[in-house]
């Protein structure tokens, strides 16, 4: 009984620095904040285009990709910079395959968008 109180404890604990993370994020990571502004911007207009459900499902996953290759970004990067806080080629490459990651998540959210809402705003 005491391991599963205990295991429960922990998994509260989890999100609490999961959460603790998405604060950080947006907080001190500039993208993160256009990010979560352009994700504003695509969900109040799917509200006002009454996007289906299907399409939702697409806005959600894209706009979750983005944040997700953002983080990992930011996490490599801090990390980085810890390991080798001067310069390092090596390192470089790490930072800007972790920058593709956001960009190409960042590609595809435009490219979803314009298919769900182009119609929508010029029909």
């Amino acid at each position: 009984m005491d391991k599963e109180k205990f295991s429960i404890i922990d998994r509260v604990r989890s999100f609490k620095y999961a959460f603790n993370g998405l604060k950080l994020f947006f907080i001190n990571d500039h993208n993160g904040r256009v990010h979560l502004f352009a994700a504003i911007v695509a969900i109040g207009l799917s509200f006002y285009l009454k996007i289906s459900g299907s399409e939702w499902i697409g806005i959600l996953s894209v706009i979750s990709a983005v944040f997700v290759a953002e983080i990992l970004n930011s996490a490599l990067e801090k990390l980085a910079d810890v390991v080798s806080p001067e310069y390092h080629p090596k390192i470089k490459v790490v930072k800007d395959l972790a920058a593709a990651a956001v960009l190409v998540a960042a590609f595809l959210s435009v490219a979803v968008g314009a298919i769900i809402f182009i119609p929508k705003l010029f029909l």
